[in-house]
Protein backbone atom coordinates (compact mmCIF):
# COMPACT_ATOMS: atom_id res chain seq x y z
CA UNK A 1 0.00 0.00 0.00
CA UNK A 2 1.42 3.89 -0.94
CA UNK A 3 1.50 5.89 2.39
CA UNK A 4 -0.93 8.65 1.55
CA UNK A 5 0.25 12.54 2.88
CA UNK A 6 -3.03 14.17 3.19
CA UNK A 7 -1.38 17.75 2.81
CA UNK A 8 0.76 17.12 -0.02
CA UNK A 9 3.04 19.58 -1.86
CA UNK A 10 3.80 19.35 -5.28
CA UNK A 11 7.21 19.27 -6.69
CA UNK A 12 7.43 19.26 -10.46
CA UNK A 13 10.89 18.32 -10.12
CA UNK A 14 9.84 15.04 -8.70
CA UNK A 15 8.11 14.31 -11.69
CA UNK A 16 11.03 15.11 -14.35
CA UNK A 17 12.72 11.88 -13.90
CA UNK A 18 9.58 9.50 -14.48
CA UNK A 19 8.07 11.65 -17.61
CA UNK A 20 11.34 11.10 -18.81
CA UNK A 21 11.88 7.40 -18.54
CA UNK A 22 8.33 7.02 -19.71
CA UNK A 23 8.98 9.03 -23.04
CA UNK A 24 11.96 6.83 -23.34
CA UNK A 25 11.26 3.57 -22.14
CA UNK A 26 7.65 3.77 -24.27
CA UNK A 27 8.62 5.11 -27.10
CA UNK A 28 11.38 2.90 -27.88
CA UNK A 29 8.60 0.17 -27.33
CA UNK A 30 6.53 2.10 -29.67
CA UNK A 31 8.63 2.75 -32.84
CA UNK A 32 7.39 -0.23 -34.53
CA UNK A 33 3.64 1.22 -34.14
CA UNK A 34 4.57 4.43 -35.28
CA UNK A 35 7.03 4.41 -37.38
CA UNK A 36 7.62 0.85 -38.32
CA UNK A 37 9.27 1.87 -42.41
CA UNK A 38 11.82 3.93 -40.48
CA UNK A 39 12.51 0.99 -38.25
CA UNK A 40 12.83 -1.49 -41.15
CA UNK A 41 15.02 1.22 -42.79
CA UNK A 42 17.49 2.01 -39.83
CA UNK A 43 17.76 -2.30 -39.21
CA UNK A 44 18.99 -2.40 -42.93
CA UNK A 45 21.52 0.50 -42.35
CA UNK A 46 22.70 -0.76 -39.05
CA UNK A 47 22.41 -3.90 -39.56
CA UNK A 48 20.30 -5.91 -36.80
CA UNK A 49 22.91 -7.06 -33.99
CA UNK A 50 24.06 -3.04 -33.60
CA UNK A 51 19.83 -1.80 -34.03
CA UNK A 52 19.31 -4.35 -30.99
CA UNK A 53 22.24 -2.91 -28.79
CA UNK A 54 21.02 0.70 -29.04
CA UNK A 55 17.38 -0.12 -28.46
CA UNK A 56 18.37 -2.76 -25.37
CA UNK A 57 20.35 0.63 -23.86
CA UNK A 58 17.55 2.99 -24.49
CA UNK A 59 15.15 0.95 -22.85
CA UNK A 60 17.52 0.03 -19.97
CA UNK A 61 17.96 4.00 -19.63
CA UNK A 62 14.00 4.44 -19.43
CA UNK A 63 13.70 1.88 -17.59
CA UNK A 64 15.98 3.07 -14.93
CA UNK A 65 14.75 6.73 -15.17
CA UNK A 66 11.52 5.29 -14.36
CA UNK A 67 12.27 3.69 -11.54
CA UNK A 68 14.42 6.76 -9.84
CA UNK A 69 11.57 9.34 -11.05
CA UNK A 70 8.48 7.19 -9.06
CA UNK A 71 10.72 6.60 -6.16
CA UNK A 72 11.58 10.02 -5.98
CA UNK A 73 8.08 11.43 -6.81
CA UNK A 74 7.12 8.76 -3.63
CA UNK A 75 8.70 10.66 -1.20
CA UNK A 76 6.20 13.20 -1.41
CA UNK A 77 3.19 12.06 -2.80
CA UNK A 78 -0.01 14.17 -4.56
CA UNK A 79 -3.26 12.32 -3.89
CA UNK A 80 -5.80 12.09 -6.11
CA UNK A 81 -7.68 9.73 -4.50
CA UNK A 82 -7.80 7.32 -1.69
CA UNK A 83 -8.41 3.59 -3.43
CA UNK A 84 -11.35 1.08 -1.66
CA UNK A 85 -9.83 -1.46 0.21
CA UNK A 86 -11.01 -4.23 -2.35
CA UNK A 87 -8.84 -2.92 -4.83
CA UNK A 88 -5.90 -3.45 -3.26
CA UNK A 89 -7.68 -7.35 -2.95
CA UNK A 90 -8.71 -7.34 -6.42
CA UNK A 91 -4.93 -5.71 -7.82
CA UNK A 92 -3.29 -8.97 -6.21
CA UNK A 93 -5.12 -11.81 -8.52
CA UNK A 94 -4.84 -9.57 -11.33
CA UNK A 95 -1.38 -9.34 -11.31
CA UNK A 96 -0.91 -12.58 -10.88
CA UNK A 97 -2.86 -12.93 -14.63
CA UNK A 98 0.10 -10.20 -15.29
CA UNK A 99 2.23 -12.89 -14.92
CA UNK A 100 1.33 -16.11 -16.20
CA UNK A 101 -0.06 -13.65 -20.04
CA UNK A 102 3.57 -12.27 -19.90
CA UNK A 103 5.12 -15.75 -19.01
CA UNK A 104 3.24 -17.12 -21.76
CA UNK A 105 4.85 -15.04 -24.61
CA UNK A 106 7.90 -16.20 -23.65
CA UNK A 107 6.98 -20.26 -23.46
CA UNK A 108 7.06 -21.46 -26.97
CA UNK A 109 3.77 -24.03 -27.77
CA UNK A 110 1.06 -22.40 -25.71
CA UNK A 111 -2.70 -22.16 -26.02
CA UNK A 112 -2.71 -18.82 -24.70
CA UNK A 113 -0.64 -17.43 -27.05
CA UNK A 114 -2.42 -19.07 -30.22
CA UNK A 115 -5.86 -17.68 -28.32
CA UNK A 116 -4.77 -14.45 -27.23
CA UNK A 117 -1.80 -13.65 -29.98
CA UNK A 118 -0.52 -10.66 -27.66
CA UNK A 119 -0.08 -12.03 -24.15
CA UNK A 120 2.84 -10.25 -22.97
CA UNK A 121 0.93 -6.55 -24.01
CA UNK A 122 -2.24 -8.31 -22.35
CA UNK A 123 -0.46 -8.70 -19.29
CA UNK A 124 1.47 -5.02 -19.44
CA UNK A 125 -2.39 -4.01 -19.63
CA UNK A 126 -3.39 -5.89 -16.56
CA UNK A 127 -1.00 -5.51 -14.66
CA UNK A 128 -1.24 -1.63 -15.16
CA UNK A 129 -4.71 -1.29 -14.97
CA UNK A 130 -4.51 -3.47 -11.54
CA UNK A 131 -1.75 -0.76 -10.22
CA UNK A 132 -3.94 2.09 -11.21
CA UNK A 133 -7.27 1.28 -9.28
CA UNK A 134 -5.01 0.65 -5.82
CA UNK A 135 -3.19 3.75 -5.95
CA UNK A 136 -4.44 6.97 -5.57
CA UNK A 137 -1.57 9.20 -5.68
CA UNK A 138 -0.69 11.22 -8.86
CA UNK A 139 2.93 9.75 -9.82
CA UNK A 140 1.29 6.50 -9.80
CA UNK A 141 -1.26 7.92 -12.36
CA UNK A 142 1.46 8.95 -14.56
CA UNK A 143 3.12 5.90 -14.45
CA UNK A 144 0.34 3.05 -14.53
CA UNK A 145 -2.17 5.41 -16.66
CA UNK A 146 1.01 6.20 -19.49
CA UNK A 147 1.89 1.97 -19.62
CA UNK A 148 -1.88 1.50 -19.48
CA UNK A 149 -2.68 3.93 -22.39
CA UNK A 150 0.03 2.10 -24.44
CA UNK A 151 -1.02 -1.28 -24.12
CA UNK A 152 -4.44 -0.85 -25.47
CA UNK A 153 -2.96 0.74 -28.22
CA UNK A 154 -0.09 -1.27 -28.88
CA UNK A 155 -2.33 -4.45 -28.42
CA UNK A 156 -4.85 -3.06 -31.07
CA UNK A 157 -2.00 -2.40 -33.53
CA UNK A 158 -0.31 -5.57 -33.46
CA UNK A 159 -3.63 -7.23 -33.90
CA UNK A 160 -4.76 -5.34 -36.76
CA UNK A 161 -0.73 -6.16 -38.21
CA UNK A 162 -1.56 -9.87 -37.53
CA UNK A 163 -4.78 -9.63 -39.19
CA UNK A 164 -3.22 -8.24 -42.09
CA UNK A 165 -0.46 -10.51 -42.69
CA UNK A 166 -2.83 -13.56 -42.11
CA UNK A 167 -0.58 -14.40 -39.02
CA UNK A 168 -2.04 -17.85 -37.86
CA UNK A 169 -0.54 -18.96 -34.55
CA UNK A 170 0.39 -22.79 -33.42
CA UNK A 171 -2.50 -24.51 -31.61
CA UNK A 172 -0.28 -25.15 -28.71
CA UNK A 173 -0.86 -27.55 -25.87
CA UNK A 174 -2.38 -27.98 -22.80
CA UNK A 175 1.37 -29.45 -21.34
CA UNK A 176 3.30 -25.48 -22.17
CA UNK A 177 0.20 -24.11 -21.14
CA UNK A 178 0.74 -25.43 -17.83
CA UNK A 179 4.61 -25.14 -17.48
CA UNK A 180 3.69 -21.14 -18.26
CA UNK A 181 1.13 -21.12 -15.46
CA UNK A 182 3.74 -22.51 -13.01
CA UNK A 183 6.39 -20.18 -13.89
CA UNK A 184 4.04 -17.08 -13.86
CA UNK A 185 2.90 -18.45 -10.57
CA UNK A 186 6.45 -18.84 -9.00
CA UNK A 187 7.75 -15.85 -10.43
CA UNK A 188 4.97 -13.70 -8.59
CA UNK A 189 5.37 -14.86 -5.34
CA UNK A 190 8.62 -14.18 -5.49
CA UNK A 191 8.29 -10.98 -6.72
CA UNK A 192 5.25 -10.24 -4.42
CA UNK A 193 6.14 -11.62 -1.24
CA UNK A 194 9.52 -10.75 -1.37
CA UNK A 195 10.98 -8.74 -4.50
CA UNK A 196 8.68 -5.94 -4.69
CA UNK A 197 9.27 -4.65 -1.17
CA UNK A 198 13.01 -4.91 -2.15
CA UNK A 199 12.99 -3.20 -5.48
CA UNK A 200 10.17 -1.07 -5.36
CA UNK A 201 9.90 -0.03 -1.01
CA UNK A 202 6.15 -1.31 -0.58
CA UNK A 203 5.06 -4.81 0.39
CA UNK A 204 1.86 -5.62 -0.88
CA UNK A 205 1.37 -8.11 1.66
CA UNK A 206 2.64 -6.30 4.62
Amino acid sequence: MVELNQTPSFDGALMIYLILGLILFLGVHSVRVVADDWRAAQIARLGEGPWKGLYSLASLAGFVLIIWGYSQARNDPVVLWNPPLWTHYLAAPLTLLAFVLVTAAYVPGTRIKAWLAQPMVLGVKVWAFAHLIANGTLAAAVLFGSFLVWAVVVFASERRRDRAKGVVYPKGSLARDTVAMVIGVVAWVLFAFWLHGRWIGVRPFG
